[in-house]
């Protein structure tokens, strides 16, 4: 049985979710290397694509469901004021 940790969704505050402590730590690991640190950032699939070839292959392999945990670790890196969306549509992320 794998580890649980509990997560927090910046648009929904207060709220968190339970999820692999494993595959959220790599995946986080992974953003915050591969982020730039001011605006306007990376789009969302630019991180996906960046992020995918960090993955090991044995949690998630071929890169499945990476768009999935690179979503969830930007709403809760977005929570924590770790990272934040440029200001101006597309979605651009970067670290603060």
């Amino acid at each position: 049985m794998s580890d649980k940790i509990e997560i927090e969704n910046v648009g929904q505050p207060g709220k968190t979710y339970r999820v692999d402590a494993a595959k959220f730590g790599v995946v986080k690991a992974a953003v915050l290397a591969v982020l730039p640190d001011q605006a306007p950032g990376m789009a969302v699939s630019e991180v996906i694509a960046a992020v995918r070839p960090r993955l090991p292959p044995d949690l998630f392999p071929g890169g499945d469901k990476a768009g999935w945990w690179v979503k969830a670790v930007q709403l809760d890196l977005e929570a924590k004021k770790l990272i934040a969306r440029a200001e101006r549509p597309p979605v651009r992320l970067y670290r603060i």
